[in-house]
């Protein structure tokens, strides 16, 4: 009796495989009524995963998404303070509420920031430990971030 069974099961195995990989009866509305439901399931199962991957936020603006995008690019070509990147964005044309988004959600580390500057100056220029913090300072970096980036390039 258990070797009907098995061949039960692989027949059917082979008719649902064949049904579906011939895209299955276009006039058997059962079929249809099965891979409708197969295609609406693997939708929602993909918006799931989605949904867990990257969860839900308020839509951007245009501005803030333009604004990320240039925030993105400059923190890949120089070394910017929180409050010289706001400063560089507005000097772009984007308004200071785009900006600031921006600033604030690209993710940048401040004291790394602060390193790179603190590097940039002393490739160009010589500065005692003290001149170069101030200089950092003059930036927009805090004085634990100027005081980080310093030590961080050895001083």
């Amino acid at each position: 009796m258990s070797g009907v069974w098995f061949w039960i099961i692989i027949l059917v195995v082979l008719f649902t495989i064949g049904g579906i990989g011939s895209g299955g009866n276009a006039e058997d509305p059962v079929a249809q009524k099965m891979m409708a439901k197969t295609e609406t399931s693997i939708i929602e199962s993909n918006e799931k995963v989605v949904e867990d991957i990257a969860p839900s936020e308020p839509s951007l603006t245009m501005g803030q998404k333009n604004a990320l995008n240039s925030a993105y690019t400059y923190l890949d070509s120089s070394a910017f303070s929180y409050s010289g990147l706001i400063e560089q964005l507005e000097y772009e044309g984007y308004s200071n509420s785009d900006a600031v988004y921006a600033v604030d959600n690209s993710g940048a580390d401040w004291n790394e920031q602060a390193a790179k500057s603190a590097n940039t100056y002393l490739k160009s220029s010589s500065f005692s430990r003290q001149g170069l913090i101030e200089q950092l300072m003059y930036e927009g970096f805090s004085s634990d971030q100027a005081a980080y980036g310093v030590s961080a390039v050895g001083y």
